[in-house]
């Protein structure tokens, strides 16, 4: 059961006091946890939601999902996303059923990809749970939809998408800014003039020298810093993403195995996709089929032929890809390709195999040992990519346990998380310190680590918020 809101003015020295001219910031979700985000602006007149996303990975987090929301719904302004991935958008559609009404700010391309995302979760939690009523594995009778396909395309109706570049009113007393900052199509850091005082959000801060994106925009000005430490405690590894991918994907067709995928539907899934070409074209692998089953990621790839000044792939490269590929469709293809024993890589969602085709996928051929299931990004804890990844020998999927004999390969080369030296690197354009810095979407270990690496080489305040904290900031 979710608990009132506590204010710790106490606890950070430099934001003490409840002046008039105060605002409030609560920290809903994102702390302790790389999903869930959740961050309200109360100011007297106004509040804003800050993402709405979805708990992933342990139980104990994912029932957040289903539990009343901490906050009074009917008094929200506005909600202001940053970019569409389901653990910053994914409650949407729940916010809706708890009757908000909007409006919801966001990018023009997060709005079109939320378009594609959220109707896509609502199917999907449809599909899983009649697939659990139908094998009478779940605990629930019945097993229902966190939201449904219906739900989701109400949620949709909220949106108002916004431009790049310009202060925006979102409520009386609130305008935001947004500025591309390179973690997918539409993402976004967020400005937000609260009476003079700049707020910001990093978001999920892309890479300066991504394979895909281009780099993130830097800032000058913030009162105060909200930054996310999803890779806090590591840097990247120095090495060629496409080096590694041709090693892993050559010696797994070479012993005529398969090679699945695990993608996020949106940025990882085409970054993959391309690399994988481009090594088939120069005959660096075997010429083998590349399929993409992901309807969502079929239709999130088109994004990329509207959204040019995003990223990196020219329309004659976007065409040529689109060309090599096999897109399935279907339900029926997807079944399919598990009838198939030949040497081939499936690309398919989720990226940390919490839902979604790919889950079919992992069932059929992790058992052999030919194949291999190969990550490419980071996996929350307590997800089956985690468990995968730490070396779990079998896994449940669809209340049967999976045995584990195919190799399993992760890549951190292929994030599109910004590590915590190219974190630091984005805040140093930064005029002066932040009043606070608040870390955020990370592990403890990740977000503590990012605390230290700031305080050390920037001198900067920091804190990190637990869950449901609330704080005064002058």
């Amino acid at each position: 059961m979710a608990t009132r809101p506590k204010t710790l003015e106490s606890k950070i020295a430099p934001i003490r006091g409840a002046r008039p001219d105060a605002f409030q910031l609560s920290f809903f979700g994102g702390t302790g946890t790389v999903t869930g985000s959740k961050y309200l602006i109360s100011t007297r007149q106004s509040k804003v939601l800050v993402d709405c996303g979805l708990f992933q990975g342990f139980k104990q987090l994912r029932l957040r999902n289903w539990a009343p929301p901490p906050f009074n719904v009917a008094q929200l302004s506005a909600v202001v996303l940053t970019h569409a991935h389901i653990d910053h958008s994914g409650y949407l559609p729940l916010l809706a059923k708890h009757g908000f009404t909007g409006p919801v700010y966001c990018s023009k391309g997060t709005a079109e990809l939320c378009q594609i995302m959220l109707p896509d979760a609502g199917h999907l939690q449809e599909e899983e749970a009649n697939y659990a009523n139908r094998h009478a594995f779940s605990k629930h009778k019945p097993a229902l939809p966190l939201y449904t396909l219906a739900d989701a395309k109400q949620a949709l109706k909220l949106l108002h998408p916004l431009s790049f570049g310009e202060m925006h009113p979102v409520a009386d007393d609130i305008s935001v800014r947004l500025d591309r900052n390179g973690h997918i199509i539409g993402s976004a850091a967020l400005t937000f003039d609260i009476d003079g005082r700049k707020l910001v959000f990093s978001g999920d801060l892309g890479r300066p020298n991504d394979h895909m994106m281009r780099a993130p925009e830097l800032l000058t000005d913030a009162d105060y810093l909200v930054v996310e430490s999803t890779y806090g405690n590591r840097t990247h590894a120095k090495v060629d993403a496409a080096d590694e991918i041709c090693e892993i994907v050559d010696r797994t067709l070479r012993r005529n195995g398969v090679v699945v995928i695990p993608a996020f539907a949106v940025g990882r899934a085409q970054s993959i996709l391309n690399h994988v070409y481009q090594l088939r074209k120069a005959g660096r692998i075997p010429h083998v089929p590349i399929y993409l089953n992901s309807p969502m990621s079929v239709d999130a790839t088109r994004l990329f032929a509207r959204h040019q000044d995003e990223h990196k792939l020219s329309r004659a490269e976007y065409e040529e890809l689109c060309r090599a590929i096999t897109i399935v469709n279907t339900a029926q293809d997807s079944r399919h390709l598990n009838t198939l024993d030949i040497p081939m890589v499936i690309v398919s969602a989720s990226g940390m195999a919490t839902g979604g085709r790919v889950l079919h996928h992992i069932a059929r051929y992790a058992p052999d040992p030919k194949n291999t299931i190969l990550f490419a990004g980071f996996q929350a804890a307590g997800t089956r990519g985690a468990k995968l990844v730490e070396g779990a020998t079998e896994i449940k999927i669809f209340g049967s346990y999976v045995p584990i004999r195919a190799e399993v390969a992760s890549l951190d080369s292929l994030s599109s998380h910004a590590d915590y030296l190219e974190i630091l690197d984005w805040l140093k354009a930064l005029r002066k310190p932040p009043k606070m810095t608040f870390i955020t979407h990370g592990e403890p270990s990740a977000a503590d680590a990012m605390r230290v690496h700031i305080e050390e080489q920037l001198d900067w305040p920091c804190h990190i918020p637990d869950y449901m904290e609330t704080v005064t900031l002058k």
